[in-house]
């Protein structure tokens, strides 16, 4: 059975930028593989990187130097019209803020990405995916009308919705308190699960990290440890 090529590669990535005191850099020479399917956890102190490292591999920032490599697309080949095509059918993306659309119903925010794609039964999937992390009970009501946690619920059933090669969380958790937030944990890793789609996540959290295939640590823009876990 032939293996399928890596879902994520980061060769040499650096991120410098500048600010009044002058360069700042943020990363310095990060390469890692991800093998398709795998969970990776980023851990690592506040300004050591995680996030901006989430955000270049997920096409929505540039990196300085370096080359990135996901489901197979060179980005650094992509211009900003492809580089929204490959988010659209590519990745999906949940943030510690949930980045719902306020005016929007939950039906209609997991939709949304579905619609773009030109997905014809846009929102027979949205309702399915709704659904499938509890709130299909919840599908009219705008985001101002649920909790954090159902907040959070959407934003993951927006991401999957479109079935990408990768999804990335960035502190999913970060804004839940701690049953919510053991929920949403269990659920995004059930979806990655379901979806046998890749996962790439930023956490703080130890035990979250460690229900990961894989931890890999970051300090002052450097991998300084990559470790395989029991799970």
């Amino acid at each position: 059975m032939q293996t399928p090529p890596p879902a994520i590669v980061l060769e040499d990535v650096r991120l410098t930028l500048s600010g009044a005191a002058g360069a700042v850099n943020i990363l310095s020479g990060v390469s890692l593989t991800v093998r398709a399917g795998e969970t990776v956890a980023l851990l690592g102190p506040s300004g050591s990187g995680k996030s901006s490292l989430l955000m270049l591999a997920a096409g929505l920032e540039s990196p300085t130097g370096g080359r990135i490599i996901v489901a197979g697309m060179d980005l650094s080949q992509l211009d900003e019209d492809a580089l929204a095509r490959f988010r659209r059918g590519q990745v999906g993306i949940v943030f510690q803020s949930f980045h719902l659309i306020p005016t929007m119903t939950a039906l209609e925010n997991v939709a949304l990405p579905l619609e773009f794609a030109g997905v014809a039964d846009a929102f027979d999937r949205a309702r399915s995916e709704l659904e499938a992390v509890g709130l299909g009970a919840r599908m009219s009501h705008y985001p101002g009308q649920l909790s954090g946690g159902e907040q959070q619920r959407v934003a993951l059933a927006r991401a999957i919705a479109p079935r990408p090669a990768v999804l990335f969380a960035d502190e999913p958790t970060g804004n839940l308190d701690t049953q919510t937030g053991a929920e949403v944990a269990d659920l995004l890793l059930s979806l990655h699960a379901r979806a046998q789609t890749t996962l790439f996540l930023v956490t703080h959290e130890e035990t979250l990290a460690r229900r990961c295939t894989r931890i890999v640590r970051l300090k002052d823009g450097r991998i300084v440890a990559d470790e395989r876990t029991a799970a």
